[in-house]
């Protein structure tokens, strides 16, 4: 379990960033294709400079990377620092960040949010509602949304089963766990893990299930990218 000091509570963020999203149907790295007006990841970045309570964020970029240089020079985030040290999967990634928030001053009882580079339409004030929630939580948590479908099991293009769908959620981001815990929640579960609750859930603990919001999506498909421009552009 996490353990608690006296140190002031303080907030950090990862953002993995090294993946290409290949469902996307995109020439360059999807987290860099332009949605109302902005490259996709710099919508998530301002989401989170405007939570007054975050330390800093690490995002993770792929050792490769060729993009993100210019997209910093162009739309500064003061808040992030990048890390070349993106790995082959999301744990992998996670864990840089991870490790790299430790070397920059950070403590094994510090809080992190870890974020989906691709959940562009987060909103401070749904940051904010996870860290309300959570901060003082022995375990951490995560947004979540409570499944509205009907959900089907499938076997051979064909529907095997109906899922009672009463107590299923979808799993979003940010999740919000103790540095230290999740360090070793992500070294023990192994590179195949997910997300990060599903890592701290191996460890025997119950993450808390935080109400998002539908809109909160991670732009996976290329219809997505025309969603995610009209809810931005209703924004403004």
């Amino acid at each position: 379990m996490p353990l608690h000091t006296h140190s002031p509570i303080r907030f950090f963020a990862v953002v993995p960033c090294a993946g290409f999203g290949s469902r996307a149907g995109t020439a360059v790295p999807k987290q860099y294709q332009p949605i109302s007006g902005l490259p996709m990841v710099v919508h998530t970045l301002k989401a989170f400079a405007g939570v007054v309570r975050m330390a800093k964020g690490v995002l993770v970029l792929a050792p490769d990377d060729v993009d993100m240089g210019g997209v910093l020079d162009a739309h500064p985030q003061p808040l992030f620092e990048t890390s070349r040290t993106g790995g082959a999967t999301r744990a992998e990634s996670v864990l840089a960040g991870l490790r790299e928030l430790l070397k920059q001053g950070a403590q094994d009882t510090d809080w992190v949010l870890v974020h989906d580079a691709a959940r562009c339409l987060v909103t401070p004030e749904q940051i904010n509602a996870l860290i309300d929630a959570c901060q003082d939580d022995p375990v951490g948590g995560l947004l979540a949304h409570k499944l509205a479908d009907t959900l089907k099991v499938e076997a051979k293009g064909r529907v095997a089963q109906t899922v009672d769908r009463t107590d299923k959620w979808l799993a979003q981001t940010p999740q919000m766990f103790r540095i230290g815990v999740l360090l070793n929640g992500l070294e023990q579960a192994g590179a195949a893990v997910t997300d990060e609750a599903s890592a701290i859930e191996a460890m025997g603990l119950s993450p808390l299930l935080v109400p998002g919001n539908a809109q909160n999506f991670k732009v996976t498909y290329p219809e997505d990218f025309a969603l995610a421009a009209a809810i931005l552009n209703s924004r403004h």
